[in-house]
């Protein structure tokens, strides 16, 4: 890709005529950081592929997985409905249905009689929804009724994360069958994958020794920001004692991986969205074995988890995780572009620390593109517009 030149128009258009053979993107994520992405770049591709984090510790996912011992659905379940068509027949009350979050002052009993109410079809949610639609959601919520404890907090919870609860438990405790009939139902152009399929969490080892155990506590969301550089991320089973795990990666996620057209490792959360999904082994070794570009895109906005870390120290913090599994993978397989915003003198200020291109071209052989992410309308963050523009030039040039 030498001479790289972006956006290239003619890819751009191609793509826009034909998304349905798009290029196959590749995005390590979690969390909501590619809403907006994800939204704008099913006009120019049906084909990409979003691998998530299952680790989240906080809000309504919480207490499903303390209910029900499983993975984190939620980030999930806000990536399918970000890459679901707008315009496909029937989405809109689909949708509806699926991102209603029911109220946070409303009593348990008066909660309960709302959820047996979608359960009956009664709900005002459902009336608009046809068969076969309606029947398959109406069974997943009549037996998440069912199996849901009694002492189940249904304050704040997602309708959609009640769904995929209900057709993981269906389905044997598998994820993968879930997010299948849900693509298909809410019309998503994409695939949405989760990184592991087994009820983990993330450790953080800060500068001065202290340990947090829970992703919910690294966020800042749910309590105050953490103060302390991240030394080290990792898995355990046991949020209670936070003992190191190891776990090997799916096979159908490597073979994702490998498939690719482009690897981005897209902004967001430094660690929970990004680096957490390079902890299962053999991740790095299937990136590597991608022949494809890979592309890093920091944020353009403060990350309270990269804290002390410049955007040279991210891409050797990235590379550390990818090279765990083989430690002499070269450089140029795992990481070859950084892409940047072009007027960086402009916005200086939201690229932490030095940038020191000349350092990441010759020892590590990764290559800086500035080009144009930041618009008028998104500054300080990066326009959804212009990086999909971006990563569908870069993909769509092999």
């Amino acid at each position: 890709m030498a001479g790289i030149y972006l956006p290239d128009l003619d890819v751009i258009a191609r793509c826009s005529r034909d998304p349905g053979s798009g290029p196959r993107i590749l995005f390590f994520s979690g969390g909501t950081a590619l809403r907006d992405l994800s939204r704008r770049i099913i006009s120019f591709s049906h084909n990409t592929r979003h691998l998530i984090t299952v680790f989240d510790s906080g809000g309504s996912s919480a207490v499903i997985r303390k209910a029900f011992r499983m993975p984190a659905v939620g980030d999930l379940r806000n990536r399918l409905t970000a890459l679901a068509d707008p315009g496909f027949p029937g989405q809109p009350a689909v949708y509806s249905l699926f991102s209603y979050r029911m109220s946070q002052d409303q009593s348990q009993h008066k909660l309960r009689q709302e959820l047996h109410a979608m359960c009956q079809g009664t709900h005002p949610l459902l009336l608009d929804i046809s068969d076969p639609m309606r029947s398959i959601m109406q069974h997943h919520l009549r037996y998440f009724f069912k199996k849901m404890p009694e002492d189940f907090d249904l304050r704040g919870a997602s309708v959609g994360n009640l769904l995929l609860a209900a057709s993981y438990l269906e389905s044997g405790r598998r994820l993968a069958p879930a997010l299948s009939i849900y693509s298909r139902l809410i019309s998503v152009r994409g695939g949405v994958i989760p990184i592991l399929e087994r009820d983990l969490h993330l450790v953080a080892e800060l500068e001065g020794g202290e340990r947090i155990l829970g992703q919910h506590l690294l966020t800042g969301k749910e309590c105050p920001e953490i103060t302390a550089k991240i030394l080290r991320l990792y898995l355990t089973d046991d949020l209670a004692e936070g003992r190191e795990i190891h776990v090997e990666s799916d096979l159908m996620v490597r073979d994702e991986i490998r498939q690719a057209d482009l690897i981005c490792y897209p902004m967001g959360s430094f660690y929970t969205s990004l680096i957490a999904n390079l902890l299962p082994e053999g991740v790095g070794s299937a990136v590597a074995a991608a022949p494809c570009p890979k592309v890093f895109v920091p944020n353009t906005v403060r990350d309270s988890e990269s804290i002390g870390l410049g955007v040279k120290d991210m891409v050797t913090r990235l590379l550390s995780y990818l090279k765990r599994d083989r430690p002499g993978i070269h450089t140029h397989d795992l990481l070859n572009y950084v892409l940047l915003d072009q007027d960086l003198d402009i916005y200086s200020e939201s690229y932490p620390g030095p940038l020191d291109d000349e350092y990441l071209a010759s020892m590590l052989g990764v290559r800086v593109i500035r080009c144009r992410l930041v618009s008028n309308r998104s500054r300080p963050f990066i326009d959804p517009d212009l990086l999909a523009e971006q990563l569908i030039s870069m993909a769509g040039k092999g």
